[in-house]
């Protein structure tokens, strides 16, 4: 037909653009996803199914995403700026200068330091500051000492009891190198009422 031979300004037929259209879409939008996922599900089952924890059958959460908790016998993860809502992950946006982040952090440190016993300036930063994705579902380990004292006393347990399951559930920098000791809430959490009378 004449409109097949027509040239575009680069020199190709307006019909080869086309079929290169469709192959790109059918590639990337469809083919190389599907490969992707299945490759995800063959290589890494767990995390492709989103490490989700389990309980008697009943998923409790993931190892991947920070959850609150409620009462004194609990660990508290990091603030989140997004409700601790997986589908609206995301910082506060607040930049270092602004007075609302000073605020809210001066009220959280309040809150803490009331709630642990401690002054405000021997709270670890990661308990006042959320972090970019809201979710993180990690402390750090001197996070984690600082609540110790609370959940031993709220679960009547013996403080050494605690601070060994702590212990037991801190994880090292990746590969020895990379990040930091890091805790996860959930596991630590779950450990504890795990041996709960």
């Amino acid at each position: 037909m004449e409109n097949d031979n027509i040239l575009d300004s680069r020199g190709g037929s307006t019909l080869a653009w086309l079929r290169f259209a469709a192959v790109g879409v059918l590639g990337a939008g469809l083919l190389y996803p599907a490969l992707a996922t299945l490759a995800g599900q063959a290589l890494f089952p767990e995390q492709a199914r989103g490490s989700l924890i389990e309980r008697d059958g009943v998923v409790v959460g993931s190892r991947l995403v920070a959850q609150p908790f409620v009462g004194d016998g609990y660990f508290q993860p990091r603030p989140s700026a997004v409700g601790y809502k997986p589908i609206a992950a995301g910082g506060s946006n607040l930049a270092p200068g602004n007075p609302a982040l000073r605020e809210r952090m001066v009220a959280t440190s309040a809150e803490i330091a009331a709630r642990e016993g401690v002054p405000a300036r021997d709270i670890p930063a990661d308990l006042v500051t959320a972090s970019g994705s809201g979710l993180d579902p990690h402390l750090s380990p001197a996070a984690t000492q600082l609540q110790v004292a609370r959940v031993a006393r709220a679960r009547g347990l013996p403080v050494e009891v605690v601070q060994a399951t702590v212990q037991a559930h801190t994880l090292a920098p990746t590969f020895g190198v990379f990040g930091q000791s890091r805790v996860n809430v959930l596991e630590l959490n779950l450990a504890l009422d795990a041996m709960a009378p």
